[in-house]
C-alpha cells in the first residue's frame, strides 16, 4: 500500500504541468526577488522606465531596472490584464504599488527555444481616472 501511495504521489509530481511564466513573474515581483527576475531577461530587453525608452542589453537592463526597484520597492502587485492566447507570447499587465507611487507596469515575454523570456518592460507612472 506504501509503494501505490508514493507512485501514486510521484506519478502527480512528474506529470505536474510548468509554472505558468506569468504567473512566476508576478510573483518575482511580490518578494522583490531581483536576482531572479533578472534571470528571466532576454538578451535584449525593449524598456521603458518613465520617459525614458531603449532597447538594452541584458547586463545594463538589469542595471537600468535595479535602479528603479531600488529607489521605489518593495512592492505590493496587483494583477488587471493578462493574455494567453498566443502559445509564443505572454502579456500582462500589473500595478506596482511601493514606497514611491503607483506604477502600471506592462510585460511582453517570448518563448526562446521553450522558455519564455522578457522581452519588454514598460513601468509608467498610473494615470488617475
Amino acid at each position: 500500500m506504501k509503494l501505490f501511495f508514493f507512485l501514486f504521489i510521484l506519478f502527480f509530481k512528474v506529470v505536474q504541468p510548468p509554472a505558468d511564466p506569468v504567473d512566476k513573474t508576478i510573483s518575482l515581483l511580490k518578494e522583490s526577488n531581483w536576482t531572479e527576475l533578472y534571470k528571466t531577461f532576454a538578451n535584449n530587453v525593449d524598456l521603458t522606465i518613465m520617459d525614458d525608452s531603449n532597447v538594452y542589453p541584458k547586463d545594463k537592463a538589469q542595471e537600468v531596472v535595479n535602479g528603479f526597484f531600488g529607489k521605489n520597492g518593495p512592492f505590493t502587485v496587483k494583477l488587471v490584464h493578462r493574455v494567453d492566447s498566443n502559445p509564443e507570447l505572454k502579456f500582462a499587465v500589473v500595478i506596482l504599488s511601493g514606497k514611491g507611487g503607483n506604477y502600471r507596469t506592462s510585460l511582453s515575454l517570448r518563448n526562446n527555444n521553450g522558455t519564455f523570456q522578457v522581452s519588454e518592460l514598460r513601468i509608467e507612472a498610473e494615470k488617475l481616472k
